[in-house]
């Protein structure tokens, strides 16, 4: 992998590059004015990581380039500041640095450390060790802690020392609203927060008109299209496979005051057996699927996008909302889907500035 090299100089030249590939990619379909939604040039990321890296009594945080002929071959390269990460995290990695070197207690057999902040403000920090931690670490951390007013999180083998909480929250400001999200440590959230906001816009857009009839969500993750969607329809049924993601998505819709979406944990596979009538159980029956007029189904899958039985099931909606993290995949997924729908909104989210990835947003309307 390599590391981004960010130029904000450049940031209009890289955009049109991105954009030039999608509309090859994408030459095949019959596609509307591709939507664009830019990033902050530089400092766009809330969270990152960092290996920690000793050298005698000195010590840096790094990454590595890979050598794509090799990829075994890897070369350490030193960051005091990385301007991929959002101002918050830079400001912070000097003042860290300094502690760890002050400290034998927080450095000793320091390997990793990652960062989740927020738009909002707050900063959690786990600091992954080598070694099991002890009092000694813990009274250090926690005046750390107070001195830099974050919060930290320690972790080691079969090991999680959690000083003040797991979680931060995050504040998203969309079309006149606030959205308040809880974010854990170790599960997935949307790194660029900026270009978040413009999704989820995109997103509410594109459903609008729909208050009554009911929306069906794959991949929901914390609820984060869920929330800033649910006051688009009647109700929101969203499935999840990860635990603390369910979790999460639960405390958000109370946050928020969502009162009209229900969150159940099972896999997209599980959830179209369920609606073919192939799966029952507990789980299922508290779902009530026979209650619920879905016109419009969103999915936001991994990178693998989704597989064929996957895109059949999605072709029974009327409206079908697909963000997708990689467009060749995407583009596979839409030879199946266009057979049913037309491409009705294109959009290119530029979630991840001076690299190959691009997120996408698409809606599709039932021909």
């Amino acid at each position: 992998m390599a590391i981004p090299v960010v130029d904000p100089q450049r940031y209009d030249e890289q955009l049109a590059s991105k954009r030039d590939e999608l509309e090859r990619l994408f030459s095949a379909f019959s596609l509307p004015p591709l939507e664009v939604f830019t990033s902050p040039p530089s400092h766009y990321r809330q969270r990152c990581e960092f290996r920690i890296w000793h050298e005698g009594d000195d010590l840096f945080y790094a990454m590595f380039e890979v050598d794509p002929a090799n990829p075994k071959n890897k070369q350490v390269v030193r960051l005091d500041q990385y301007l991929v990460a959002g101002e918050a995290i830079n400001a912070l990695m000097p003042k860290l640095k300094a502690a760890f070197l002050a400290s034998h207690a927080l450095r000793h057999r320091l390997f990793q450390v990652e960062f989740l902040t927020t738009l909002a403000g707050e900063a959690l920090v786990t600091l992954i060790y080598h070694r099991p931690l002890n009092d000694a670490w813990e009274s250090e951390a926690r005046a750390l802690e107070r001195e830099l007013g974050i919060m930290i999180i320690g972790r080691s083998r079969k090991e999680r020392r959690v000083l003040t909480r797991d979680h931060v929250w995050e504040q998203l400001h969309v079309d006149g609203h606030t959205f308040h999200y809880q974010q854990v440590e170790n599960s997935f959230t949307q790194p660029n927060a900026v270009v978040c906001q413009k999704m989820l816009g995109w997103a509410r857009d594109v459903t609008a008109g729909s208050q009554s009839r009911d929306l069906v969500e794959l991949y929901c993750g914390n609820g984060n299209f869920t929330v800033a969607l649910a006051e688009n329809f009647h109700r929101v049924l969203a499935t999840e496979i990860s635990r603390t993601s369910v979790a999460s998505a639960k405390v958000n819709f109370e946050a928020n005051h969502v009162s009209n979406a229900q969150v159940a944990r099972m896999s997209a596979e599980e959830f179209s057996q369920a609606l073919n009538g192939e799966k029952g159980g507990r789980r299922v029956a508290e779902m009530a699927l026979e209650t619920f007029d879905f016109s419009t189904v969103l999915v936001d899958p991994p990178r693998a996008g989704l597989d064929e039985a996957s895109c059949r099931q999605i072709s029974d909606y009327e409206r079908i909302v697909y963000i997708s993290c990689n467009p060749k995949t995407l583009a596979e997924n839409l030879t199946i889907l266009n057979q049913t729908h037309r491409i009705e909104r294109f959009a290119l989210f530029d979630q991840f500035p001076f690299t190959d990835h691009c997120e996408c947003g698409v809606m599709l309307q039932r021909r």
